[in-house]
């Protein structure tokens, strides 16, 4: 299945995509797809409810805002520099053991809503990147039962600011969090429908140029290892989102002098079988 929201910012129905294209309104379901949704049976009785109910649902027409694909979670815990090749364009090491941190929540817009370059911001940069969502708690789980937790998976625009992050003293959080910097979905596709998350191309263009373009199979830590590493320090909670990293091609990393987000700019961005995402950079007011 793939899951997505719909309607005005704060407002956002839940919806299903239909292998057909069709996008339908599960109001009737009675659940958002949140925490309560995630760590009960919600899956197995939405399956069941689509089986019965897809047909005579009412259809989302395609002018409707798509909202972000998941309510707000417990938390987003990131993966920096999960690429090699990505370490060795931001002048980094190529971590020995994951590197975690956090985004805030509030960050959280829909896949195709724009992107607010921060007030003095200098160096807004983007990041496409591969997410998933815990289908259920996780504290200290093997590897060998890592997968069993993950619900499904989504796109995931990590956008970065990298004079806060990396410049003004702290943790990456300030240079991760400021609003519209989490742009998630189009749709979360259910485990089932990406039997590989490992072999995935994911891709990114700036005003139709293609910067980046590699493969999940580049990745240092895979999910299996993510979900065993992260559970060790924390309990991962149902509808958790965890983003694992970019590959090379971000602004920071341009040659000879680094690129970064100007109004007006265009980002566009996909991963196999998850969808695609636009947003138009606007200055903040």
């Amino acid at each position: 299945m793939k899951l997505l929201r719909f309607g005005n910012p704060g407002q956002e129905k839940p919806g299903l995509q239909l292998d057909d294209g069709r996008r339908i309104d599960a109001s009737e379901f009675g659940s958002d797809w949140n925490e309560a949704f995630f760590a009960g049976d919600g899956l197995e009785r939405l399956r069941a409810w689509a089986a019965v109910h897809a047909d005579t649902a009412p259809t989302v027409d395609a002018s409707v805002r798509l909202g972000p694909c998941v309510a707000r979670p417990s938390k987003i815990i990131c993966i920096g520099l999960n690429y090699a090749d990505h370490a060795k364009e931001s002048g980094a090491d190529i971590p020995k053991e994951p590197i975690i941190f956090f985004k805030s929540t509030s960050a959280i817009v829909g896949p195709n809503d724009a992107v607010v370059i921060p007030r003095n911001s200098k160096k807004t940069d983007w990041e496409v990147e591969l997410a998933f969502v815990i289908g259920k708690k996780a504290t200290y789980v093997s590897e060998a039962d890592a997968m069993d937790h993950v619900a499904g998976y989504l796109l995931h625009n990590d956008y970065s600011e990298r004079e806060f992050q990396l410049e003004r003293g702290g943790q990456w959080v300030k240079g991760k969090s400021c609003d519209t910097f989490a742009p998630l979905g189009p749709f979360m596709a259910t485990a089932d429908e990406i039997p590989d998350p490992g072999h995935l191309k994911l891709w990114l263009k700036l005003n139709g140029k293609t910067l980046q373009d590699s493969s999940t199979e580049q990745m240092i830590f895979n999910i299996r290892q993510l979900v065993s590493y992260l559970s060790q320090f924390m309990s991962l909670l149902p509808g958790d989102i965890i983003s694992t990293g970019t590959p090379p091609g971000v602004g920071l990393g341009i040659k000879p002098e680094p690129i970064y987000l100007q109004p007006g700019d265009v980002v566009e961005l996909g991963i196999d079988g998850l969808g695609e995402q636009r947003q138009v950079a606007e200055a903040c007011a």
